[in-house]
């Protein structure tokens, strides 16, 4: 096991990686500070992890909520769900919630947090890759709407993030696949060796090969863990991490929320992101050749849907969260391992990549 530290100064927080996090010898029960433990999860993994999870806990009163699985179910309903459910049952501040799941039970528990008697404690144990690379750490938090996602939220610190590699044993691959996406963004973004690392180490990846997992997980929890240090609310270099996100945000609104997954939308985002600077002349054509080649060794799709065109894809984006001032700003790679934010993208740019 390994143990990185987003470093927040009082509010910093251990992420733990490995295999059997879910033993006895669990760190879980050292983060929990009150006797009650309401533990957030879906249909999928209940009855996967569900009564190992709350045996750790034996010495606490635990209940639990089951949500149904899907990206259309981070949503106010549930969030709802969650809020009537810790008031019908008593919880008070003391009360620590667990997410137990991938980036849509983190993101809806974590809010829940936030909101709930204006703050009470939460721990992430992300149970699918991309959940484990991404989402998990770093504290934002959010459901999404009908009209954006990720719109409603806040940022809000775990307590804890327990990565236990061995739940990535009952992930289907097309969901390996898809937390694939925001592990390649790591490289594109700011890491040319790491991304070289990904090319050479691809077959050891796809055959789940433990020890190559556990050192690409913990590769891109220390960038993450590292920028959030340095910018937790997003206002500079955190911002990179969106790297394909506007264009895959897009595509997950106009397609219906778990159509395409999280990590499929944002392939195509970053494929679209670095055909968009080499017509801007800021990327080599042979380093998006690279991209797409990556891309597509883990069957990630490289173009976006055949009913999306510009006019779809703008309204969506003039939607996005990174924009200032009403100017659209994308997060453009200028080589493997690089990338900068830039808000000079014309409107004929834009149809020309779409």
């Amino acid at each position: 096991m390994s143990v990185l530290t987003v470093d927040l100064a009082e509010r910093s927080y251990p992420i733990y990686i490995g295999s059997g996090l879910f033993s006895e010898n669990s760190p879980l029960p050292t983060h929990i500070s009150g006797k009650r433990v309401c533990i957030v999860t879906n249909d999928i993994v209940q009855p996967l992890y569900l009564q190992t999870v709350k045996n750790i806990l034996k010495d606490f009163l635990v209940d639990e909520i089951i949500l149904p699985d899907g990206e259309a179910e981070k949503s106010l309903a549930n969030f709802d769900k969650i809020m009537s459910h810790l008031l019908a049952n008593e919880h008070g501040r003391d009360t620590t919630l667990i997410a137990l799941g991938g980036g849509v039970i983190g993101d809806i528990t974590g809010f829940a947090a936030a909101c709930y008697q204006r703050g009470i404690n939460f721990i992430q144990i992300p149970t699918t890759l991309l959940s484990q690379v991404d989402s998990s750490v770093g504290g934002k938090t959010a459901v999404n709407h009908p009209l954006g996602k990720n719109m409603i939220g806040a940022f809000y610190q775990p307590k804890a993030v327990l990565v236990n590699i061995d739940s990535l044993s009952s992930l289907p691959i097309r969901e390996f696949n898809a937390g694939m996406a925001e592990v390649i963004k790591y490289g594109i973004l700011g890491d040319s060796s790491f991304f070289n690392w990904l090319e050479e180490n691809t077959e050891l990846i796809k055959k789940s090969d433990q020890d190559t997992l556990a050192t690409m997980i913990e590769k891109c929890c220390l960038c993450k863990a590292n920028v959030v240090a340095e910018d937790e609310t997003e206002s500079g270099v955190r911002a990179l991490l969106n790297l394909g996100h506007t264009f895959g945000h897009a595509i997950e609104a106009d397609q219906g929320y778990g159509v395409w997954l999280h990590g499929e939308a944002v392939a195509t985002g970053m494929v679209l992101a670095a055909k968009l600077s080499v017509a801007m002349n800021l990327l080599e054509v042979s380093d998006l050749r690279r991209i797409e080649q990556l891309i597509n060794a883990f069957d990630l799709p490289l173009i976006p849907p055949n009913n999306m065109g510009y006019k779809e894809f703008i309204v969506h984006m003039r939607r996005d969260k990174k924009n200032l001032a009403g100017q659209l700003r994308f997060i453009l790679p200028t080589a493997i391992g690089r990338s900068e934010i830039r808000d000079d993208i014309t409107e004929a740019l834009l149809k020309q990549i779409l």
